[in-house]
């Protein structure tokens, strides 16, 4: 790049690149990197990023990672590169109030985290010697606030805890006169969900609106990264219901989030919410299909008066139609009148 002012960044050069750019002052070339690593940010990688960018002192790329890993924090704990992060970064991830992940896959992460350092520290992989690695950071797990079942099953019977800390928890969830302890013993607040709505009104007519197997679709975009959790449909028009979801979303054809889910309509007009398992990330500046196959006999409410465009907070929301929708859905009306999302 100094001599001949070109950059050819890839992903196994890009962080050692980085680093010599910072060193030897090439703030351009610095700033290309730090594109690259935004442009390539997933749950994958986001925990390795993250240590990374504190390292560099780069904070818009360390502020990016943060909305990875708590939009998508189950991932991010489940990858394999939480496991090479350092001490430092553990103990910042496990502070982190906006997780959206539930604290028994906190807690197992926190043990794998905790069997790779034991290797890295040249210590045989034991109970005694993960929990001394972890050293303070296991009273960041807020293992007061999981399910009793979760605890029950899963953290007392790891070894982990030492009988007198398994005893005051099992207190805790039961006794009058709780125990006082060393764990943070709040649930973490999560992210609050935001909520699309495509349309800026609902009917339903007697002859319409069916289901049978077929397909509603929409196709949309974002301006900004967003990762949509999953869709609030119509329900029956014709008194309670229930119905069978099959949710979908995919990028060129390639699907991204799939689930199948059984959800109950009260006879309202109002949108009922159906999930997939993990958020899905959406890049900025492409389209994305998102499809519905509902299963159920009842007539069905449908959204009018569909918008192009959609203003959700900072995010830009465009909508246009989809060949894939053969139940009637596209931009003016039908199904799937909202996107549930985390930015």
């Amino acid at each position: 790049y100094i001599y001949c002012d070109e950059i050819d960044l890839c992903a196994d050069t890009v962080l050692a690149t980085l680093y010599a750019a910072k060193k030897y002052i090439v703030p351009h070339l610095a700033r290309a990197c730090v594109n690259f690593l935004e442009t390539s940010l997933s749950a994958r990688n986001a925990c390795v990023l993250l240590s990374q960018s504190c390292l560099f002192e780069e904070p818009d790329l360390t502020q990016r990672c943060w909305e990875v890993i708590d939009a998508q924090a189950e991932l991010a704990l489940r990858s394999e590169g939480f496991c090479d992060i350092d001490a430092q970064t553990l103990e910042s991830i496990l502070r982190r109030e906006t997780l959206n992940a539930k604290e028994m896959v906190v807690f197992e992460a926190a043990l794998s985290w905790a069997e790779a350092e034991c290797h890295r520290q040249e210590l045989q992989p034991t109970i005694e010697n993960k929990r001394l690695v972890l050293g303070k950071n296991i009273y960041l797990i807020r293992i007061p606030a999981m399910a009793l079942d979760d605890f029950a099953n899963g953290v007392a019977q790891s070894g982990v805890l030492t009988l007198n800390e398994t005893n005051d928890i099992f207190l805790w969830y039961t006794a009058a006169k709780k125990p006082e302890l060393k764990f943070v013993c709040k649930p973490r607040k999560g992210l609050t969900p935001q909520r699309c709505h495509r349309f800026q009104s609902c009917a339903y007519r007697s002859n319409q609106w069916r289901y049978r197997g077929r397909c509603d679709s929409i196709q949309f975009a974002v301006d900004k990264r967003v990762f949509i959790a999953g869709f609030g449909l119509y329900g029956s028009s014709c008194g309670s219901a229930e119905y069978q979801a099959k949710i979908e979303l995919k990028r060129q054809g390639v699907t991204l989030g799939l689930a199948i889910i059984k959800y109950f309509s009260d006879g309202s007009s109002n949108t009922f919410p159906v999930f997939f398992e993990y958020p899905v990330q959406i890049e900025p500046d492409t389209f994305y299909t998102a499809s519905v196959v509902l299963d159920g006999n009842e007539l069905s409410y449908f959204g009018q008066e569909g918008m192009t465009e959609v203003q959700c907070g900072k995010v830009t929301f465009q909508f246009q139609c989809s060949s894939d929708s053969t139940n009637g859905t596209g931009v003016q009306g039908g199904q799937i009148p909202e996107l549930i999302f985390y930015a």
